[in-house]
């Protein structure tokens, strides 16, 4: 599937094209509204849109982003970002990291650029296999030079000293879903365990269970717990 690339400044995105960035991500588990989506817009600098190649140019991919140097290094910062969950999504993600490195390239040739972004899914770490030098990584033991990166982008990120662990890269949630680049793979099982295993400890592990081993089925529950006399009823009771 070829694709088309625009970026352009914030500003110049208009309400309909954000319509259709929320229209393209209420397919996923928590989806991006208009809202969230108009408030990005006056944060970033610029955005980035992934359209298919033909006659309609639907929209399958976006990234808010700015560059900009930070104690006068250059870098590319993403904001939110979304890849529609596609089979082609692989491509989609490639195309929508390359729109971004090519504006690192044009903005500071002949420099080193440091990238900087925020993801909860170690399937969105696809998106950087071209780069050299990445933190956090399961092979490589971030040092001080390192760690002081991470608080800088935490700070350029707005994210307060006492929510951020510099040791371990990763950010305490405040309940909401964090504008992120939120990319999910086709198949897991094409991401690397060590670096699933490092995303694992930002979420407690919940363990599920079927009506049938808790209660012993449906039948037996709803007797137990919501007929006439039940558990639901002795704590809602008449007075």
């Amino acid at each position: 599937m070829a694709f088309k690339t625009y970026t352009k400044d914030c500003t110049a995105l208009s309400d309909a094209e954000l319509t259709e960035m929320a229209d393209l991500a209420a397919e996923c588990e928590r989806g991006f509204d208009v809202g969230l989506l108009s408030k990005q817009r006056e944060e970033w600098v610029l955005v980035t849109l992934i359209r298919e190649a033909d006659e309609v140019e639907s929209l399958v991919g976006y990234s808010y982003s700015t560059l900009e140097r930070i104690g006068g290094t250059p870098a590319v910062l993403l904001g939110l970002a979304y890849v529609r969950r596609s089979d082609d999504r692989d491509d989609v993600l490639n195309a929508v990291m390359s729109a971004n490195y090519h504006r690192a390239l044009m903005a500071f040739p002949d420099e080193d650029v440091l990238l900087g972004c925020r993801m909860v899914n170690p399937g969105a770490m696809a998106g950087f296999e071209r780069l050299e030098d990445i933190q956090p990584h399961p092979d490589v033991e971030a040092g001080g030079e390192e760690r002081q990166w991470g608080r800088r982008l935490a700070k350029r990120f707005s994210i307060g000293a006492s929510r951020y662990a510099a040791k371990a890269f990763t950010v305490e949630g405040d309940g909401s879903f964090p504008p992120c680049l939120d990319f999910k793979p086709l198949d897991s099982a094409t991401i690397d365990p060590k670096v699933a295993a490092q995303f694992d400890k930002l979420f407690p592990k919940v363990n599920l269970f079927t009506i049938d081993e808790l209660f012993g089925g449906w039948a037996k529950a709803q007797k137990t717990h919501f007929a006439d006399g039940g558990v639901f009823d002795s704590i809602y009771a008449k007075k």
